[in-house]
């Protein structure tokens, strides 16, 4: 009896496939609202503007949170995801740790600074315990005193565990972007079917900034979102808060 020569290669497609499985798990389990690093709690900005009657409707929902991932706050992380990605996943301790260094001076409030560092601390801290990698270890180490933006420490573990980056982005912005509407459901009102129509509206917003992010250079990275910032600085001292940012 013959060997069949499509054999090794089905079985080599198999590997692939629960590779890529095994891969868009662990990306699921670290962009889902259950992951434990806190996302729930932060608005940025966006409960000032609700309170200003700038946020009143789906609408302009999704156009504050075009503006997070497009210019703001959301653009620079997903920046900075892609250079951290690339840096961890060829090893260079140099280059990922000047991107840390970056992405924790590249906030324009106190209260964006919060969000970004606390949900950066609670990422290494759960995932070096929960999914255990060498590299998550020593950069932990490196930085034993230092605040880590949570766009760096996500890279890394999609690096380390071989999640490709495109995806891995991809999901780091929708996750952004859906725990705003999760914040905005919440402080307009509005529904639950409301939530998911801005979502539905934000796809291509998500799509454009990952691709975008991908292509941008360190020295080209900039924000033009000034209103944004404002609400932001405004929410550290509104009256009556149910966000920390």
């Amino acid at each position: 009896m013959g060997i069949d020569p499509l054999v090794p290669h089905v079985a080599d497609a198999a590997v692939d496939a629960a590779a890529a499985a095994d891969a868009t798990y662990r990306l699921l389990v670290w962009t889902s609202p259950s992951y434990p690093i806190g996302a729930f709690s932060y608005s940025h900005g966006l409960e000032w503007a609700v309170e200003q009657g700038r946020v009143v409707d789906v609408a302009t929902l999704v156009d504050y949170i075009a503006a997070v991932i497009e210019r703001g706050g959301g653009w620079v992380d997903g920046v900075l995801f892609a250079h951290a990605y690339r840096a961890a996943a060829g090893d260079d301790e140099a280059a990922l740790d000047d991107v840390a260094e970056l992405a924790n001076a590249f906030r324009a409030s106190s209260e964006t600074a919060l969000e970004a560092r606390q949900q950066g601390a609670a990422f290494l801290l759960v995932t070096r315990k929960a999914w255990p990698h060498p590299q998550l270890d020593a950069f932990a180490q490196r930085h034993a005193d230092v605040a880590i933006a949570h766009c760096v420490t996500m890279a890394l573990a999609c690096a380390a565990h071989r999640v490709a980056l495109h995806a891995a982005l991809h999901a780091y912005l929708h996750s952004v972007a859906a725990n705003l509407v999760s914040a905005g459901v919440r402080l307009v009102p509005l529904g639950q079917t409301d939530g998911q129509h801005a979502l539905a509206q934000l796809r291509g917003v998500v799509a454009r900034a990952t691709d975008a992010a991908l292509t941008t250079a360190l020295d080209d990275l900039g924000t033009g979102s000034p209103q944004l910032e404002l609400c932001s600085m405004h929410h550290e001292t509104q009256y009556t808060r149910l966000f920390r940012s």
